[in-house]
């Protein structure tokens, strides 16, 4: 996995009087203890695209603005970001380096008493985009733009005389990125005998990679091992390596044992209030907090994305379903569904979240532990991918089933 830094940025007043605008306060610990703290400092840096996130003890809404370069004054290009209602006071005094091409560094300071400020000092820029997330609370900061990057002294050697000057470059695979869901600290649902969801995705999506580069296609895990990830990590993962598709693996559970069945969830702005409680669990936060994604999604080309998504859905749900009914002979088909899952909505590629059975019905986790059905799952969702490609590129029809 593509892994970024972790590590403390930075902005007491004194070290950022110098440039930041950003004023020297003074405020008693006890009235600290009451302001929104920030906890961490993260960044990945990816071809197109940097993310950084910035954890925090409670909500925040931010504002932005973008300064100029001022070379008089020895100041790079910026972004800045203010954020109201929390406190840093001294203790991130140390810029955060970056530089990795786009991005140089990441300073954090007490603007006002009431407010911090976090600026991003940039080496390149396009454009940015900025959203907040819940459980825990977090603001996302993805900065887009080409990278300076140095040349290799071995790419400007002359090329040999009569070396031909054109050439096709092979036809790119589809690049497929799987999501074993939970995974480290997070187990995910528990079922009996010891069983985790964590430890059953996993396994899926190890069976499925298998048969998707049997098949011809290019797949990249966000974990393949039980780690922890962050869900702005898992899509910064499929961000950063450009994925044509992204399937996030889940287990299912339910208050009533007899609860069973397979569902397949897609991004969509007008999501349906059922799907909210599986949201919620899958995401990690409480319901009443979703209804937040309403404002973040309409930031977002949803309608175009969630378009391709629901086509992805119906592909993967129909081939998941098909197989398990032939294979076991009966499964409950709770249908394709829209839902505002936070792992979907921070991916710009088609992308599905795929509940393949529930751990709390006692028949279905008896499948759940086997290993047959763990293949034969991954072999659908491989179909499944398989037949969206060939409706995507009627050129791949021959490829494989």
């Amino acid at each position: 996995m593509l892994k970024g830094a972790v590590g403390r940025a930075l902005g007491a007043a004194i070290a950022l009087a110098s440039g930041l605008g950003i004023a020297p306060t003074a405020r008693a610990e006890g009235d600290r203890a009451e302001r929104t703290q920030v906890l961490a400092v993260r960044h990945w840096s990816y071809d197109a695209y940097t993310r950084v996130v910035i954890e925090l003890s409670g909500p925040v809404t931010p504002s932005a603005q973008r300064l100029p370069a001022d070379a008089a004054a020895g100041r790079a290009e910026r972004l800045y970001f203010d954020l109201p209602g929390v406190w840093v006071g001294r203790d991130w005094d140390t810029p955060q380096p970056v530089g990795d091409g786009l991005l140089s560094a990441i300073r954090l300071g007490q603007f006002e008493s009431g407010s911090a400020r976090a600026v991003i000092d940039l080496a390149r820029y396009e454009r940015h985009r900025v959203f907040a997330l819940t459980g825990p609370d977090r603001l996302v900061i993805d900065v887009f733009g080409p990278r300076v990057v140095k040349p290799d002294p071995g790419e400007l050697a002359e090329a040999p005389r009569g070396a031909p000057t054109l050439a096709l470059p092979p036809e790119r695979k589809l690049l497929v990125v799987l999501d074993p869901g939970h995974g480290g600290d997070d187990p995910g649902t528990s079922g009996p005998r010891g069983m985790r969801e964590k430890d059953i995705t996993l396994a899926v999506a190890r069976s499925a990679k298998q048969r998707l580069v049997a098949r011809g296609f290019d797949v990249l895990m966000t974990r393949s091992s039980d780690r922890t990830l962050s869900l702005e990590e898992r899509t910064a993962i499929a961000e950063g390596a450009n994925g044509d598709v992204f399937v996030s693996i889940h287990v299912n559970a339910a208050p009533r044992p007899r609860v069973h069945g397979i569902e397949t969830y897609y991004l969509d702005a007008n999501h349906e209030r059922h799907a909210l409680g599986v949201a919620a669990r899958e995401s990690g936060v409480d319901p009443s907090q979703l209804d937040e994604l309403q404002r973040v999604l309409a930031g977002f080309k949803v309608s175009e994305v969630g378009s391709r998504s629901a086509r992805l859905a119906r592909s993967v749900h129909r081939e998941v379903v098909g197989g398990v009914r032939e294979a076991y002979g009966s499964v409950d088909d709770l249908g394709v569904k829209r839902g505002p899952f936070h792992v979907l909505f921070l991916s710009d590629a088609p992308s599905v979240l795929v509940e393949i059975g529930f751990l709390s019905n006692p028949a279905e986790a008896a499948r759940l532990r086997s290993p047959l059905y763990r293949d034969v799952i991954a072999e659908q969702i491989a179909r499944g991918l398989s037949l969206f490609r060939r409706e995507r590129q009627p050129a791949l029809a021959g490829a494989p089933r």
